[in-house]
Parts: C-alpha cells; sequence; structure tokens
C-alpha cells in the first residue's frame, strides 16, 4: 500500500492562507480514495474533506465549505489542501488519509473506512 507525507503547514495569522500537500509513494495512488482530516487540542480528530480517486466528486465537511479546496494530481502522487480565510478554531494536526476503492466516484467521511495515514502536519492559525 502507499505511504503518505503530508508537508506545508505552519503558523499563519487569521485570514490568511496555506496549502498542504500529501505525497504519496508507490505506483497505485489512484486507485486511492483520499482524505484530510483534523485534531484539534483537546478534541477528538474530525473529517475535513474527501476526495475520488479521479478527483471528480469531493465533499466537504460544513465547517470548512467555501474555504477550503481540494485536489489531486494523480500524475504527481499528491493531493493538496487549499486553505483561505483561515480562522484561529483551524489550528489543528491535518492529516491526510487513503481507502483504496474499486469506485471510481466513492468519497468517505469515515476516518474508520481510511486504510492509510500520515503522519500529521501542525498548522496554527493566530488571533
Amino acid at each position: 500500500q502507499v505511504q503518505l507525507v503530508e508537508s506545508g503547514g505552519g503558523l499563519v495569522q487569521a485570514g490568511g492562507s496555506l496549502r498542504l500537500s500529501c505525497a504519496a509513494s508507490g505506483p497505485t495512488f489512484s486507485t486511492y480514495a483520499m482524505g484530510w482530516f483534523r485534531r484539534a487540542p483537546g478534541k477528538e480528530r474530525e473529517f475535513v474533506v474527501t476526495i475520488s480517486r479521479r478527483g471528480g466528486v469531493t465533499y466537504y465537511a460544513n465547517s470548512v465549505k467555501g474555504r477550503f479546496t481540494i485536489s489531486r494530481d494523480n500524475a504527481k502522487n499528491t493531493v493538496y489542501l487549499q486553505m483561505n480565510s483561515l480562522k484561529p478554531e483551524d489550528t489543528a494536526v491535518y492529516y491526510c488519509a487513503g481507502k483504496r476503492t474499486t469506485y471510481y466516484s466513492g468519497t468517505y467521511y469515515d476516518s474508520a473506512e481510511y486504510d492509510v495515514w500520515g503522519q500529521g502536519t501542525q498548522v496554527t492559525v493566530s488571533s
């Protein structure tokens, strides 16, 4: 299975932007639906967004809809999370995850569905 490595986290002021990347190893990336999750201090891990194998279907948490955009480049084995209009409540460790699936349009918001996880990248939004 693929291995995932996130990058792009950091410290940003409220209203700013960051772009996270998640690079996958291995030749089977295009067989994985991908998702981003986050865990804020003292809170449970929560779903952020998911994207289907070819990128044609996406599904966002209400808390980020209209501010975050997920995309993927299967030729580069990478999924991206563009985060705009960041808020202090977006502060969390962000994880990308992959679920191998035969469904081209499959998207998954339940973390239990995912087979592989990255190590996480810290995003801190100051007020």
